[in-house]
């Protein structure tokens, strides 16, 4: 897993705390939701109505202070994976999330990612977010040999493998990062989602987002 947390958009000083946490256990969000949950007094939790900023803020404070375990990398059926990403946007821009999933051949889920995007973000750059969160910890966990991204912004699609340059503004340094962390992966294609198809990482942007709505903190 990633040793140092992924650049991201401006968060609230709240949701860039539960960020750090998300981080702290190679953004797999059930473990991040999992520790924060504990981490409130009472029976509240990180989307609990009846938890009060100043709660969460002192949960994430303490959490911040401890010694996260990280969930053990689960082992894959070869070395060609398979990797759903997806971004969401309130507003667009607005609140915003990053989700990814990673699978093997056999489309076993291994891994499980999100993370907030940014407070005052659009979906295209959510999106770009996505896809470097999902190859970061691919390669920060496996070692693949082929992938298949499946993705259902044509915008990154044309940015990424149709060799232009990023026609998002604001998005270099995450362009970058994929164009390295692919270089790494001997064969790659991208298979292009149509709306009406399933895709198992909206669920996590869709949590990423309601992260970055948190605030003021």
């Amino acid at each position: 897993m990633t040793d140092e947390a992924l650049p991201v958009e401006y968060l609230s000083p709240l949701a860039a705390r539960v960020d750090e946490v998300l981080a702290g256990v190679g953004y797999e969000m059930a473990a991040a939701t999992e520790n924060i949950d504990d981490a409130v007094p009472g029976y509240g939790g990180l989307f609990d109505p009846a938890t009060t900023p100043s709660e969460l803020r002192r949960a994430l404070e303490d959490l911040s202070t401890a010694e996260l375990a990280r969930p053990p990398v689960t082992e894959p059926a070869g070395d060609a994976f398979v990797l759903y990403v997806d971004g969401s946007s309130r507003g667009n821009p607005g609140p915003a999330g990053a989700g990814a999933v990673i699978m093997d051949a056999e489309e076993t889920q291994l891994a499980r990612l999100g993370r907030p995007a940014g407070s005052r973000t659009g979906n295209n750059v959510a999106e770009y977010v996505a896809l470097q969160l999902g190859l970061s910890e691919l390669l920060a966990r496996y070692e693949p040999r082929s992938l298949e991204v499946r993705i259902d912004s044509m915008t990154v699609v044309r940015d990424v493998w149709g060799g232009d340059d990023p026609t998002e503004s604001g998005v270099e340094a995450y362009s970058e990062a994929i164009a390295a962390a692919l270089a790494d992966v001997p064969q790659h294609r991208y298979t292009h989602l149509a709306d009406s198809d399933p895709n198992p990482a909206d669920a996590l942007a869709t949590v990423g987002a309601d992260i970055a709505a948190l605030g003021p903190g």
